[in-house]
């Protein structure tokens, strides 16, 4: 028997909030250079601050996230600027209370649950397919939030015991 191996590349969409820290923390820190430069050299240590804030802030507003699932392990990392890669979670898909889509009847039980953790590795675009897997990560019960195509979903289901995986 072969194994079930599947890989996906998703691009989350920029929303307003990353464009306006991004572009914001640029102004800022040309501003406090220019500050530094003409009013008091003061303001230099905040314009050094802010650019190191712009080197690890800026990067994490360019994400995507990679699907890979091998043989019921499904493991998902985050690669920020296309230049640093950070694995982000791993589980079993075999360990998974439920995998379903997120508009699904089966998902509404869980959708109440205010002490349930949300971690979303989507596009976050609403209009595209994505599921929720049901899972305990650290003792805690988490959802998670999938985009996968045809071929990781039906990789998934054909792992999946049917308890688990539902269309």
């Amino acid at each position: 028997m072969g194994d079930l191996y599947s890989e996906l590349l998703v691009k989350k969409d920029k929303t307003a909030k990353d464009s306006l820290l991004k572009y914001g923390l640029i102004v800022l820190t040309v501003l406090a250079v220019f500050a530094g430069l003409i009013i008091t050299p003061l303001a230099l240590i905040i314009a050094v601050a802010l650019g190191i804030a712009c080197y690890f802030v800026i990067p994490k507003t360019d994400v995507e996230y990679e699907y890979l699932f091998i043989n019921g392990d499904f493991d998902i990392d985050m690669i920020m600027s296309k230049t640093k890669r950070k694995k982000v979670k791993s589980f079993k898909l075999s360990e998974a209370d439920l995998a379903a889509p997120l508009d699904s009847h089966r998902m509404d039980y869980y959708n109440g649950n205010q002490n349930m953790k949300v971690l979303d590795f989507s596009s976050g675009n609403p209009e595209h397919k994505r599921f929720g897997v049901i899972t305990r990560l650290d003792g805690n019960l988490c959802k998670i939030i999938l985009e996968p195509d045809e071929a990781l979903a039906q990789a998934m289901k054909n792992s999946a015991p049917s308890k688990v995986f539902l269309d």
